[in-house]
């Protein structure tokens, strides 16, 4: 169950990525927070094909980068209660961060280190 919610971290981190590099001006610390969660994301990738099954890895992947899609869409779009935004995309700026954590920490365990 880890590996599947670290899996749609991971879409969700690069999606918002994504996003902050066109909205916002990057910085070196952006980019080598990239690069250690882009790491974390490809010894995830051989955690699942190693212990999972390959085809469910692929099928779930797909489910969740669309997800994320989605999910990512939605709050540019704006999602509001009572005329107020509800979740700004700065808010998932800032959470950027605490994915890329949980994604590094997540991998760590299933590894075992």
């Amino acid at each position: 169950m880890i590996f599947y919610f670290s899996l749609f971290l991971a879409f969700l981190y690069f999606k918002i990525a994504r996003v902050y590099k066109k909205e916002e001006k990057t910085n070196t610390n952006f980019v080598v927070q990239n690069i250690v969660v882009g790491i974390a994301v490809a010894l995830l990738l051989v955690y699942g094909f190693k212990n999972e099954s390959w085809y469910m890895v692929l099928l779930i992947g797909y489910v969740f980068f669309i997800m994320a899609s989605l999910l990512v869409s939605a709050v540019q779009l704006g999602i509001f209660i009572d005329g107020k935004p509800f979740i700004k995309i700065s808010h998932l700026f800032k959470m950027m961060a605490l994915f890329g954590m949980l994604i590094s920490f997540a991998d760590l365990y299933l590894w075992g280190i």
